[in-house]
């Protein structure tokens, strides 16, 4: 059997003296070139689990391994595998988008002709190379979302997190990058997707993970099972609740 690119064991993530750990015993693994969702009320862990994943945050306790690499021990040799797409926007606004991508691209230790055939590529693929030379804070919302998933792929990476990547934009922007994220993992990148839009999910993920109080309670095996299928809305709010989360 092919090892998995993620695997969670016991993950524990406390912040300070806090009561109550962010992450809490998580176990998860991601299978190559799988599209997973890991879905959860706000609260449930998936920002600080998909933080210690990326290298961002230290856990507390227990095994967290991409492509059998320790993301403690391992960390530069980690985020040489893995692209990165947050919850907020990650751009320099008075920047360009090409002189965004070439810092990024500089950053992943990129050769100057092949960032620059990677960028033009890319650019082009979502729509942005014609206004590739104005500073993004005068873009819209939808347009620095696909850019920052743009710097997020420039290295091509074989796995790529996306926290919320379609939060708050128009639904032009969210067809595009919905059909991006396909064309991405039907090339072979794995992809592990966090959100709130649970249409979302059932249109882009091979597989759901619902996460709740920094655990694993439920799973959707199969979301391409067909009409027996229980409705991802109504399997979230069975494991969840229906109590606001504010």
């Amino acid at each position: 059997m092919t090892a998995p690119d993620i695997r969670v064991e016991g993950l524990v993530k406390r912040y300070g003296r806090s009561g109550s750990p962010a992450v809490d015993g998580m176990d998860l693994e991601v299978r190559p070139g799988e599209f997973l969702g890991l879905l959860g009320p706000n609260g449930a862990g998936k920002t600080t689990l998909i933080g210690i994943l990326t290298g961002v945050l230290a856990p507390t306790a227990g095994t967290a391994l991409v492509r059998g690499l320790d993301v403690v021990k391992d960390r530069e040799r980690v985020h040489r595998l893995i692209g990165l797409v947050p919850q907020d926007i990650a751009l320099y606004d008075t920047l360009t988008a090409r002189e965004n991508l070439r810092y990024f691209g500089r950053l992943h230790g990129l050769r100057h002709e092949v960032l620059n055939e990677r960028a033009e590529a890319l650019l082009e693929r979502t729509g942005l190379r014609e206004r590739a030379d104005e500073q993004v804070r005068g873009w819209s919302g939808g347009m620095q979302r696909r850019l920052n998933i743009v710097a997020a792929l420039l290295h091509a990476p074989p796995i790529i997190f996306l926290d919320e990547p379609t939060v708050g934009i128009d639904v032009q922007s969210r067809a595009a990058i919905r059909e991006l994220l396909r064309e991405i993992n039907a090339a072979g990148t794995t992809v592990l997707y966090t959100g709130h839009h649970l249409e979302e999910a059932e249109l882009l993920c091979t597989r759901v993970v619902v996460m709740d109080h920094g655990r694993r309670v439920g799973e959707v095996a199969d979301m391409q099972r067909g009409e027996d299928r229980e409705r991802l809305e109504d399997l979230f709010l069975r494991l969840t609740g229906h109590a606001l989360r504010d």
